[in-house]
């Protein structure tokens, strides 16, 4: 610790009042990116964040939008600086880059940055991370589940000048758009993250002319050194040890075995270290990790129950060390695929540190895994309504795990990625595809004290006569685990009907596939349907021991069946009507009896005993 002051030798208020400055400039970049985006992924998904960083590239701030792009926030900016030299950067320059090797997370996140000048010297940059929509590829959407080499996830870019002394530089221009599906979206959201950046060096320059250059960086250095201390005097409150979890990949989209990830959380003191070394060998398909990635998983895992006060920049990492040795699932090595790192095994990570390792720790603050997946959607084609070409990439909610004082959230994106899903009217107006069905996935959520959250189904029919759909998601093997003695959730299910059939099948059956839920460029014709049904988190604590008025309430609402209540529970609910009655057991219950519904207290008690001893 050597170096950053303790807590009580800094001016918090005034510190505190900088950074929330700051981080107000990042949310103002974001509304701008949000408001001038062309594509819903932007406008309605809010897939990408923004930053302010210090003349030496380091992270002070960001938007509090997306968490899983934390690990590039600190990286992707200091490659452009290395490989550029500071000393060729101009005002009015702009760079890009989204190659996972040099700190970025995967092909479709693009970074932004430009320097902030005043008087010709170098003060601060202003940058911008956002999913496009659509880079090329061997599929529309570019999320190749069944790429076995990064060339076949789409454009590649290095640390590249996009505007050079705030001229564009049409040449990567034109190369960049020549290789995307949907050039006109993609120029537009491109702009959309030009204005964002715009609007964050109007914003710092404000700052630069209250303190100075060296006013301001200095103030940002403390604001590091704060966030330091703050994160050590965090980690000082754990208890030495060393502390362990596993869980897998599902397969890989090429091979259907599993791929293993291994972890050691070491505290030492007031430093941490995140130890993946004995993760398997890096996996044919796209389900690899960059550095970063495991980066970000591991410090939002972390985040999550820790230092949750703490100021998110550069500073929090230097007590921690990620140890992901190349080659292994945990850290890519070229040419290796990655683009599924991001979406499904950052949140792998990030539950097996919240859930398996930190509940040794802190049990009062972890929780059961969720759904675990962002059940990654792609599809394109020709809209028959106006002759253009459409992709569109598409992320579904699922439960998130119960907590130690709470169920879990409902019909909600990963943790990690905090985003938003595409709402029926967009999905309708813009492609071809028609709504049957979008609900909770009733009675499937993992039992507990605190049950976890309910998945959902969504049934789309196509109303083009072609499109070409692939996935990339996980949880259709193995399900969300419980914790403390909760159940399992439900898991993915990914089907699909022929037009004029009634019957459902797996596309891995409909198609004879390796994997039940990573394939590419399906075609579906006009009335085919799909029924995409995401997993519900698991439970926390015996179910059991859950109120027996909650258990009411969620059979009033129709989220656990009256069977379940009963074979589940232990709870016998008498009275009402005995709708929704089908449990997951197969069971009935309730006997139709006219009146309100209500817990019928002696029966239940009976019941649970019965249940406890298993002596009736």
């Amino acid at each position: 610790m050597t170096g950053t002051p303790p807590l009580a030798d800094v001016d918090r208020v005034g510190l505190t009042l900088l950074y929330k400055r700051v981080r107000n400039i990042c949310d103002e970049m974001a509304f701008a990116m949000m408001r001038t985006a062309y594509s819903p992924i932007f406008s309605e998904g809010l897939d990408f964040s923004t930053l302010v960083l210090d003349r030496r590239g380091r992270l002070i701030a960001t938007a509090g939008i997306n968490p899983a792009m934390l690990g590039a926030s600190l990286y992707a900016a200091t490659w452009i600086i290395r490989e550029v030299g500071p000393e060729n950067f101009a005002e009015g320059d702009v760079f890009v880059h989204n190659d996972p090797y040099r700190g970025g997370s995967h092909l479709p996140e693009h970074m932004m940055v430009t320097p902030v000048y005043r008087d010709g010297e170098l003060a601060a940059f202003v940058g911008n991370i956002a999913h496009l929509a659509e880079i090329g590829g061997m599929a529309p959407g570019s999320f190749a589940a069944t790429a076995t080499d990064i060339f076949q996830e789409g454009l590649r870019i290095p640390p590249t000048k996009l505007f050079d002394r705030g001229e564009p530089v049409r040449d990567v221009w034109r190369i960049m758009l020549a290789n995307h599906r949907t050039p006109n979206n993609s120029w537009g959201d491109l702009h959309a993250m030009l204005g964002s950046l715009r609007v964050g060096e109007r914003r710092v320059g404000d700052l630069i002319a209250e303190r100075g250059i060296d006013g301001l960086n200095e103030s940002f250095e403390q604001i590091l050194d704060y966030a330091e201390a703050y994160m050590r005097s965090e980690i000082l409150s754990l208890p030495d040890g060393i502390y362990t979890g596993e869980d897998c990949m599902e397969d890989d989209g090429i091979s259907d075995r599993p791929y293993w990830i291994r972890s050691r959380i070491i505290v030492e003191g007031d430093e941490l270290i995140f130890d993946y070394s004995r993760s398997d060998e890096q996996a044919v398909g796209p389900i690899n990790a960059p550095y970063v990635v495991t980066l970000s998983a591991s410090l939002n895992g972390l985040l999550y129950v820790l230092a949750r006060d703490v100021p998110v920049n550069a500073g929090i990492v230097r007590p921690i060390k990620v140890v992901a040795p190349a080659g292994t699932i945990t850290c890519v090595r070229l040419p290796g695929p990655c683009v599924g790192g991001q979406t499904e095994f950052q949140p792998r990570i990030m539950e097996l540190v919240l859930g398996q390792i930190l509940s040794q720790i802190l049990p009062e603050r972890a929780a059961a895994a969720s759904g675990n997946t962002s059940l990654n959607f792609l599809f394109g084609g020709v809209d028959p309504r106006n002759g253009e070409y459409y992709a569109h990439y598409h992320f579904e909610g699922m439960g998130w795990g119960g907590r130690a004082t709470s169920d879990g959230n409902s019909a909600q994106i990963v943790p990690h990625a905090n985003c938003r899903n595409t709402p029926v009217e967009i999905f309708e107006t813009k492609w071809p595809w028609v709504h049957e069905e979008y609900c909770l996935n009733d009675n499937t959520a993992g039992a507990g004290r605190h049950r976890g959250g309910l998945g959902v189904r969504r049934v789309l029919e196509v109303a083009g006569d072609v499109i070409t759909v692939s996935a990339l998601s996980e949880r259709m093997k193995r399900s969300p685990w419980g914790l403390f003695g909760g159940r399992e959730g439900s898991r993915t299910r990914l089907e699909v009907a022929a037009a004029g059939g009634e019957e459902y099948e797996t596309f891995q059956d409909a198609f004879g596939l390796v994997s039940p839920s990573k394939f590419t460029n399906i075609r579906l014709r006009r009335g085919d349907r799909v029924r995409i049904t995401s997993p519900s988190g698991g439970g926390y604590g015996d179910p059991l021991e859950r109120d027996p008025a909650r258990v009411l309430n969620d059979v009033e609402l129709g989220f656990v069946s009256r069977g379940s209540a009963e074979s589940v529970y232990g709870v016998v609910i008498a009275g009402g009507s005995a709708t929704g009655d089908s449990g997951q057991d197969g069971s009935g219950g309730g006997d139709g009896a006219a009146g309100d519904p209500a817990v019928d207290e002696a029966a239940t008690a009976e019941l649970r005993r019965v249940m406890r001893d298993g002596v009736a």
